[in-house]
């Protein structure tokens, strides 16, 4: 009896372990869907102009709502199953955070002042500081809350825009301020399509000092050098400028609605949209179950060279559109 007993007890354990394993997985694949990219949002004053700043500020909300609101919420900082062992949406939250970290700096230092010495919004002062908690503590302080908190600080700047009795909060659509935050975005993809491309291993010729005989730097470097990124990490790359992409495309979106007369007068609103559509290539549908890593002109794909390519060529895009912007 006592054998029979423990067999069946064996069994029942072993039932209950399939089961929380298949709740575990079915959990994962749930959870590891990417939302949507968002569409632009605008809002008209009295006098029947759109209010300047709305969409942009919008945007920025919406992007981090979605991300916290998604189907398992914030998983970066979860220390349990499933989110422990889950590493692609992980890498997606924190690409595209990276792109709300730097729109709030923007928001801050160059949307919302008209000159080098004018004064910041407190709010957007203290959303900018709430947006830069580290995206992994999952105990004091909780990104969840910090995020939710900045979100707040940027709706009262919104809402301060929107006043037309407040003159004192202002978003000033200009082309040195855009022109401003897309070097911040040139930096950002170029860093990505690098790590990207070295999804496969390559020589590298040394250009960090070219351009200026007269530079030096801190340590000494081989004119060439051999970059491979890490087999374990290929998917976090790739997944991670999925989500910095997934951003900047709801961010360009809202730029083209708050920047039409800017980039009108520029006659840059091809390049606007041409980069929108270098990032919405970026947002298909994956139907591999795994990043694969062939060769460049190999027998298998590789993932990270398509994504490098589209993030490279958006990234032409908005160097072309700084030179547009930058002319007088």
């Amino acid at each position: 009896m006592t054998i029979n007993w423990d067999r069946k007890l064996a069994k029942r354990i072993g039932w209950v372990l399939a089961a929380v394993v298949l709740l575990n997985v079915i959990l994962s694949i749930w959870w590891s869907v990417e939302p949507d990219p968002i569409q632009p949002k605008m809002k008209k004053a009295a006098s029947g102009h759109l209010i300047v700043g709305y969409a942009t500020t919008t945007s920025l909300i919406d992007t981090v709502n979605t991300l916290l609101d998604k189907p398992g919420g914030w998983i970066s900082n979860d220390p349990l199953p499933p989110s422990v062992f889950m590493d692609n949406m992980p890498a997606f939250e924190f690409g595209a955070l990276e792109q709300i970290r730097d729109l709030s700096r923007s928001l801050r230092t160059d949307f919302s002042r008209s000159q080098s010495q004018s004064i910041e919004d407190k709010d957007l002062n203290e959303a900018q500081a709430k947006f830069n908690i580290d995206h992994t503590s999952w105990l004091i302080p909780r990104p969840e809350t910090e995020y939710k908190d900045g979100v707040k600080h940027v709706e009262w700047y919104r809402a301060k825009i929107s006043d037309p009795n407040n003159p004192d909060a202002q978003f000033y659509a200009r082309a040195d301020n855009l022109n401003e935050w897309l070097k911040q975005v040139q930096k950002r993809l170029g860093s990505l399509s690098q790590r990207l491309s070295a999804s496969v291993e390559t020589e590298r010729e040394n250009t960090d000092l070219a351009g200026d005989t007269a530079a030096t730097q801190t340590t000494p470097t081989h004119e060439t050098r051999v970059v491979k990124t890490s087999w374990w990490k290929i998917d976090d790359v790739f997944y991670e400028a999925r989500g910095s992409s997934w951003a900047l495309l709801n961010f360009m979106r809202a730029i083209e609605v708050d920047f039409a007369d800017v980039l009108a007068k520029k006659n840059a609103q091809a390049s606007v949209r041409q980069i929108i559509r270098e990032l919405e290539a970026t947002q298909q549908t994956v139907y591999s179950p795994m990043i694969l890593n062939g060769s460049g002109f190999g027998m298998l794909a590789n993932h990270s060279l398509v994504m490098a390519n589209y993030i490279s060529r958006a990234n032409a895009g908005i160097i072309d559109l700084t030179h547009l912007l930058s002319q007088g």
